[in-house]
């Protein structure tokens, strides 16, 4: 474990194996820690970088106006890495999407595991779903005084850790207790610190970007599917397998959001394959 400067912040990052890089980028919901399979078994062939978001884990504070994109590129500069694999889940995959199309020759490979894309508008029936049963997990006057400094209760991290838990962990067709419960608690602990770290931080907001050019991605690209996450998140998954030139599609069935986590043999392996 190391911490790196970058961007005018401290990003905490792991670093282990050597040959052709491979670097990787969590999920919203999470950390650093998603990894945590593909981080041991990668680097017996592949040198291996994984590293949490300004804001997350045990990098410092996102504060004022920042964008996790170029936090990533600055990231290969200062590790010196010429060029990668990169892989994302969720939004970490939108992230990697746009180093992908600023900086082309430094991204040999894309592996995107149920991405999301930076600039893209959900569509409305996703965003009525999440108002009517995530959102009401956590009174919104309850967050706004988290967010002027009252201390953050653990009992409403972890409630709306687990609203998001059935909407994308698990996926909303699917409960949670048929999961395995490592797996799922694992998931817990992250998002519980997601959220209390998000109430509870500095001010800060992402710097707002249009919908990116899928065309104009040139990496060869792997899109990863769960079969049980959110049928949107899923819907997007297919446009960007459609729209990006060569790409390949690969569906894990029984699989919600966090198919690295969940299905942790299968992504190794998808991810070993792409990155060769």
């Amino acid at each position: 474990m190391g911490d790196i400067e970058v961007n005018g912040t401290r990003l905490a990052y792991d670093e282990a194996g050597s040959g052709p890089a491979i670097v990787f980028s969590h999920a919203a919901l999470a950390d650093r820690r998603m990894w945590d399979h593909q981080f041991e078994h990668l680097t017996e062939t592949n040198r291996v970088i994984r590293y949490d978001w300004r804001g997350y884990g045990d990098s410092a504070d996102a504060t004022g106006t920042y964008s996790h994109a170029e936090d990533l590129l600055a990231l290969l500069d200062a590790l010196a890495v010429e060029d990668a694999t990169l892989v994302g889940c969720s939004m970490g995959g939108g992230h990697c999407v746009d180093v992908a199309l600023a900086a082309p020759e430094r991204v040999t490979g894309l592996v995107l595991f149920c991405a999301g894309l930076n600039g893209r508008t959900w569509p409305e029936p996703m965003q009525e779903y999440v108002k009517e049963h995530v959102r009401p997990a956590v009174p919104a006057e309850r967050i706004a005084a988290y967010q002027r400094g009252e201390p953050v209760r653990d009992g409403d991290a972890r409630a709306m850790a687990e609203a998001h838990g059935r909407f994308l962990i698990a996926g909303p067709g699917r409960d949670p207790s048929t999961m395995d419960a490592a797996v799922y608690a694992k998931a817990m602990d992250m998002a519980t610190g997601v959220f209390r770290r998000l109430w509870s931080g500095p001010p800060s907001r992402e710097k707002e970007t249009g919908p990116p050019n899928l065309g104009g991605i040139t990496a060869n690209t792997l899109v990863v599917n769960g079969t049980e996450d959110a049928p949107w998140i899923q819907d997007l998954q297919n446009e960007i397998a459609r729209t990006v030139p060569r790409a390949r599609r690969v569906d894990l069935p029984d699989t919600g959001h966090l198919p690295p986590l969940e299905r942790p043999d299968e992504s190794t392996k998808l991810i070993a394959a792409h990155a060769q």
